[in-house]
């Protein structure tokens, strides 16, 4: 059977972390589809294009990727993809409480897509978007926390 799950998230970057989950995700499914949200509630440092570049060439080594964006609700872009299946990563207790609210969130606008939940390595578990942004904002080294592929465009 031909299976295929959603990435969403804003990946402002893509981190390690990020990564970490994507390739593990592949040893489950056969296509990842990485959504990269316009969320207009989050002020983002990288642009809705930028983020999309930056993580199709953190994952273009990854033959079961595809990267795309998108601005609605989660779910109806899983329906336009034909995926019942949503997969999120989960780093500290902190983000559970947020994860469980938004999966049954999902879960009650369309009772057939299920949400996964994947927890990075531990070497990546405290890699988080908003610390390589704050380390960014005064020009620190990032290129530990986030996929050799993008250093440069950093």
């Amino acid at each position: 059977m031909y299976t295929k799950a959603i990435y969403p998230g804003t990946f402002d970057p893509v981190t390690n972390g990020h990564l970490d989950i994507i390739k593990r995700a592949c040893k489950m499914f056969d296509k990842i589809i990485v959504a990269v949200a316009d969320n207009k509630d989050k002020k983002t440092m990288f642009s809705l294009e930028k983020r999309v570049e930056l993580m199709k060439k953190a994952t273009s080594h990854l033959p079961k990727i595809e990267v795309e964006s998108f601005n609605s609700l989660l779910v109806d872009f899983a329906r336009e993809k034909e995926c019942k299946i949503i997969i999120r990563g989960l780093r500290a207790v902190s983000d559970f409480e947020y994860e469980l609210q938004m999966g049954y969130a999902n879960k009650s606008l369309d009772s057939e897509i299920d949400t996964i939940y994947l927890m990075p390595n531990l070497e990546n578990a405290f890699i988080s978007s908003s610390v390589v942004r704050s380390i960014l904002k005064y020009n620190g080294d990032v290129s530990h926390l986030i996929p050799n592929e993008i250093i440069k465009d950093l």
